[in-house]
């Protein structure tokens, strides 16, 4: 896995403009400082986006799940996501998400799964995902020394049988927010994990 590029200032936010508000919601134009110090702007949008469950499977090693750490200016720190991205004029969500897992993390793998289209946050916005399952062969020469395409996008696999624990660890040791979707699929495999006799089971 090749390293991200060594930062040489702490990214943050540096002004945020508001370009149209109404009663609930305003629109703002972020400026931000990256890692290597550069200026760069953000603004909110309606999009259609595709985010990557991708498992990590490879010979004598726990199956990981492939996730994604970066300095999100909103937020104003860094991010636990899955890899995603906007889904390109004409293309369909699987090829959409095999471009942005190759771009964000260097491995190539095979969609396994896609689920309908869903809303991210209705309350707030008309954005949209989907989201795309892959398995990726650790054991193919491609995928054992994969090199990623994008800046500042640091790579992290987490073992899936202690996702939601790693998960928790990695909250307390750095200032770190996590995806909400991350979290609850945490929740998910760590119920799956229980064994039966570990589940409460409710009287009647």
């Amino acid at each position: 896995m090749s390293s991200p590029p060594k930062s040489t200032t702490i990214p943050n936010v540096v002004k945020e403009e508001v370009i149209a508000s109404g009663k609930w919601l305003k629109l703002e134009k972020t400026t931000y400082v990256d890692p290597v110090g550069n200026t760069r702007y953000g603004t909110a949008q309606s999009s259609i986006s595709v985010g990557i469950i991708a498992l990590l499977k490879r010979t004598l090693h726990k199956d990981c799940v492939v996730m994604v750490k970066q300095f999100r200016p909103p937020i104003g720190c860094c991010t636990l996501e899955f890899p995603a991205g906007l889904i390109d004029e004409g293309e369909c969500a699987e090829i959409a998400a095999l471009r942005e897992l190759k771009e964000e993390t260097g491995y190539k793998g095979e969609v396994v799964g896609v689920t309908p289209v869903t809303c991210l946050d209705p309350g707030l916005s008309n954005c949209t995902t989907q989201i795309v399952m892959v398995n990726i062969n650790g054991d193919d020469l491609e995928n054992t020394n994969p090199t990623q395409q994008l800046e500042f996008v640091e790579v992290l696999l987490l073992p899936l049988d202690e996702f939601q624990r790693e998960i928790d660890d990695l909250m307390k040791k750095e200032k770190i927010v996590v995806d909400s979707k991350v979290y609850i699929y945490g929740m998910g495999m760590s119920q799956a994990f229980f064994k039966p006799n570990e589940l409460r089971v409710l009287k009647q």
